[in-house]
C-alpha cells in the first residue's frame, strides 16, 4: 500500500529510542520529513548515526517543559516555513511500581507531567500550525492501562487514561478544522523497558522474574508480546490517507490484553 506520506512534516516527541525510534523509522521509510526530539543525548547520537542522511532533524526536548516545547516549535516553524502535517506524541515515562500509599508525590508529579502535561504542551503549540496546513493528524501514544487497571502502577496508569480523555475531546474540538486526533493503546512490549517493569513487578511480588513474564501473557489472547513495529505501523495507517475517516479513537495493539496484573 502507497500510504502517500512523501515528504510530509511529523513531530514524534521521544523518537530517538524504544516505540518512537520504531515510528520515526517507519516515516523515514515512507518518504517523511521527521523531526524528532528527546532528553537522552546519547539515544539522540545513535538515532542521527542511523538515519544518516535521511531528512531527519533532533533536538534535546524535555516535553514537560513548556520553555522547551516553545523554542522546539519555533524553531520547526522557521525551519518548515510553518508547515506541519503529523504530530505523534510518543513521550512517556513508566514511573514507579509501587502500592499507592508508597508512591511519592514527586513521582506522581514527574509521571504526568511528561506522559500527561507533555501532550498538551507540544499539541497547543501544534494546532495551529496543523490548521495552517488545513489539517493534519495527531497521534497520542497511550497504553492497554489506559483502559484496564493497573496494581502497582496508579501514577502511569491515571496519565494514560489522561491520554484518551486528551484524545476524545481534541478529536471533537479539532474535527472542523480537518485535524484528525486518535490513540494508539500498545500493550506488553517486547524490549529492554518492559523488561525493567517485569523484574520491578516481579520484585514487588516476590517471585521470579520468568514467572512474572509467563503471568502476564497468560492474560494475553495471542500469548505474545507485541512489537514497537507493530505499533509504528498502526500510527503510520492513522496518518495516511488510509486512515482518513478515523478520529477520536483509542485502538489497542496488544494481542488483546484480557486484564492487568
Amino acid at each position: 500500500m502507497d500510504l502517500n506520506l512523501k515528504d510530509q512534516k511529523v513531530i514524534v516527541t521521544a523518537g530517538a529510542q524504544g516505540i518512537g525510534l520504531a515510528i520515526t523509522a517507519a516515516f523515514v521509510e515512507a518518504g517523511a520529513h521527521v523531526h524528532i526530539c528527546d532528553v537522552s543525548e546519547d539515544f539522540l547520537a545513535s538515532a542521527r548515526a542511523r538515519f544518516g542522511h535521511a531528512p531527519v532533524s533532533y533536538s534535546r526536548t524535555d516535553v514537560s517543559s513548556e520553555r522547551e516545547v516553545d523554542a522546539m516549535f519555533a524553531d520547526l516553524a522557521q525551519r518548515w516555513s510553518g508547515r506541519l502535517d503529523v504530530l505523534v506524541n510518543n513521550a512517556g515515562i513508566a514511573g514507579p511500581t509501587l502500592p499507592v500509599e508508597e508512591v511519592a508525590l514527586s513521582d506522581w508529579d514527574q509521571t504526568l507531567a511528561v506522559t500527561l502535561t507533555g501532550p498538551f504542551l507540544c499539541t497547543r503549540r501544534a494546532v495551529p500550525l496543523l490548521k495552517k496546513n488545513g489539517g493534519g493528524a495527531i497521534v497520542n501514544i497511550s497504553s492497554v492501562a489506559g483502559r484496564l487497571g493497573f496494581a502497582l502502577r496508579t501514577p502511569y496508569s491515571a496519565s494514560k487514561y489522561g491520554v484518551i480523555g486528551l484524545t476524545e475531546t481534541w478529536a471533537i474540538e479539532l474535527g472542523p478544522s480537518h485535524i484528525r486526533v486518535n490513540a494508539v493503546l500498545p500493550g506488553i512490549v517486547e524490549g529492554a523497558r518492559q523488561e525493567r517493569i517485569v523484574a520491578a513487578k516481579a520484585a514487588a511480588y516476590g517471585i521470579g522474574h520468568e514467572e512474572m513474564r509467563q503471568r502476564l501473557l497468560s492474560r494475553v489472547s495471542l500469548r505474545k508480546m507485541v512489537t514497537a513495529e507493530d505499533i509504528a505501523n498502526q500510527v503510520i495507517f492513522l496518518c495516511s490517507p488510509a486512515g482518513a475517516s478515523i478520529s477520536g479513537q483509542s485502538l489497542s495493539v496488544c494481542g488483546n490484553v484480557e486484564v492487568l496484573g
